[in-house]
């Protein structure tokens, strides 16, 4: 995600880069035993268990091992009906769904399967608590075959996945993945499909499967995505971005002239169209901080900002046919060493009452609604997350980024006052895609969301290796709630599907991205944190609770360091997806 401080974590679908490492015996032409995992773990942030239609082998496969196939039966495509999801005609009213209790009926008792397919579920965990029939398909499987939302193949070979995209499309095709959509869908009925990152090649195999994939077209997402058309679009409507022109120069001289004659100076923050995790933003100040990323900025297009001192601010939205219903406001984990290897990596989010006084959280809901309505323009329908970034100095509110996607925020969206009162957001965006006509009214679902935003108190961290060493795990913390006990320690409490339930500060759930038999290296993620309360203090430090839960959980790690080896390829870091 981008803003004007130090460099910050994007969620595009362009996948940050990390070194794989891998044994000596690889320059031997041998297979190596171990290799570090390549893929990214869609974090993207249920008791409501119902019998598996099909019972599989709960074990886990070891996904970096080249020899990790499992063996066994493979998985019959016998179409049997999910009994929950079967039960029952139609619920749509031949009126339409006129008011919130109507909307809310019709989605507990939806009968048309809903996967999100990811790499793991973060993004929509406990979405199945509102939405009947919604379920997650993923690579990596947390509870380690015991969700019983939660779907994951058996036969997983290894490969060196370039990006998010790559995952879902792989999990799209796979045998055991159709079988089990199949076995979940009722007759007549055309499964629905929601991903973080999707591409033109995710719309066709939908197309050819006959899965309804229920977001804008990859093309139009696409070119949404890029910065400079954000910003052109925002300009249109009056939302205003930090003090800033869109240029190419093919020098620091030229970047000089430009911009002094644009009254931005010379302390300056410059960003490419596309990015990830803060890679592609840059902040300069002279000709040797330029020539270093002189190779990534000289004649492309780019984004010159003035920098100023800034909070930057993550909101999600959906925009309706009705208007523009927005989320709760956020506060960005950024930067901290104990937490990520990136400097001004995304890390987490936090959601309190004083994220914003009234009058600043008003003018920043305007201006997303604006911008929502105004995308509306531009053929785009359903979910999308902004960067809103917050000038300190001046108290001025500018729009930062657009990202036209589910985001690693929803974790803590969906858990909201709101969400409980009314539907979580993204239930809103399955509205829109749901075929029914609906009647919404957009301004009183804002403002109740927003008087209930001040009960609110949420925070997750996503906690990645920050070593620069390639290891075995041999031993983790397993996905489910945390308590501190009697002495202050951190402790397995149960194994829980989510972390809906968590009433005290005194909890926490853990969602783990690799387990034992997987490989961490520097920037991969081990696992996401959620829990009430802060975790920051008031001058954006880690609070010393957040450090103790840090600590403990990467206390519960045993690993073996693998022998430093010669660079081989460059491997994607698919991480959580950002909250962007």
């Amino acid at each position: 995600m981008a803003r004007n401080t130090d460099p910050a974590a994007e969620g595009t679908s362009r996948a940050s880069k990390a070194k794989s490492a891998e044994p000596q015996a690889r320059a031997a032409g041998e297979k190596p035993a171990a290799r570090k995992p390549a893929a990214r773990k869609a974090a993207a942030k249920k008791p409501a268990a119902r019998k598996p239609a099909a019972k599989r082998s709960t074990a886990r496969t070891p996904v970096p091992k080249a020899s990790s196939l499992a063996t066994g039966p493979l998985p019959v495509a016998v179409p049997t009906l999910d009994p929950e999801i079967a039960v029952g005609a139609r619920t749509e009213p031949a009126h339409g769904l006129r008011n919130m209790s109507e909307i809310r009926h019709f989605f507990r008792t939806n009968r048309t399967p809903i996967f999100f397919v990811g790499a793991s579920a973060f993004n929509l965990l406990g979405l199945d608590r509102w939405v009947r029939g919604f379920s997650y398909i993923t690579y990596y499987d947390s509870w380690k075959g015991t969700h019983p939302r939660v779907f994951s193949p058996i036969h997983k070979p290894y490969i060196e996945f370039q990006s998010g995209e790559e995952i879902n499309n792989w999990l799209l095709r796979h045998h055991e993945v159709r079988a089990h959509i199949a076995r979940l869908t009722p007759a007549g009925e055309k499964p629905k499909i929601a991903m973080v990152f999707f591409d033109e090649e995710s719309e066709a195999i939908c197309a050819e499967l006959g899965y309804e994939l229920i977001l804008p077209s990859a093309e139009l997402r696409e070119r949404l995505d890029s910065k400079m058309t954000t910003t052109r679009i925002a300009d249109s409507v009056g939302v205003p971005s930090v003090p800033n022109i869109i240029t190419t120069v093919d020098s620091w001289e030229q970047l000089v002239e430009v911009t002094e004659k644009a009254g931005l100076g010379t302390d300056l923050v410059i960003q490419t169209a596309y990015g990830d995790s803060g890679k592609t933003t840059y902040f300069v100040t002279d000709k040797r901080g330029f020539d270093k990323i002189a190779g990534d900025v000289l004649g492309t297009e780019i984004k010159v900002m003035k920098r100023i001192n800034n909070r930057p601010i993550a909101v999600e939205a959906v925009l309706t046919r009705h208007g523009t219903v927005v989320g709760p406001f956020m506060t960005e984990i950024t930067g901290h060493k104990e937490l990520t290897p990136y400097r001004g990596g995304w890390a987490g989010n936090e959601m309190f009452p004083g994220v914003l006084d009234d009058a600043t959280r008003h003018a920043a809901m305007s201006m997303v609604r604006t911008l929502g309505d105004r995308l509306g323009q531009e053929g785009y329908r359903g979910f999308f997350e902004v960067d809103v970034l917050l000038d300190t100095d001046t108290g001025e509110v500018y729009l930062g980024e657009l990202n036209p996607r589910i985001s690693g925020a929803s974790a803590i969206t969906n858990v909201t006052a709101g969400a409980y009162a009314d539907v979580p957001l993204f239930v809103f965006h399955l509205l829109e895609y749901a075929g029914v006509d609906f009647t919404l009214d957009v301004d009183e679902v804002n403002e109740r969301w927003e008087e209930l935003a001040s009960a609110d108190v949420w925070s997750h961290m996503i906690i990645k290796h920050t070593a620069d060493t390639v290891e075995h795990i041999d031993v983790a913390p397993p996905s489910g709630r945390y308590v501190l006990d009697a002495h202050g320690r951190l402790a397995f409490s149960q194994g829980d599907l989510d972390w809906h339930l968590l009433g005290s500060e005194n909890e926490a759930f853990f969602l783990r991205i690799y387990g034992p038999g997987d490989y961490r290296w520097k920037g991969a993620d081990l696992g996401i944190l959620v829990t009430k309360g802060r975790l920051q203090t008031l001058g954006g430090k880690l609070s010393i609770r957040a450090r103790h839960l840090i600590d403990s959980i990467r206390a519960m790690y045993a690993t073996t360091v693998l022998p430093p080896a010669a660079p081989v390829a460059e491997a994607v870091h698919m991480a959580v997806p950002d909250s962007k």
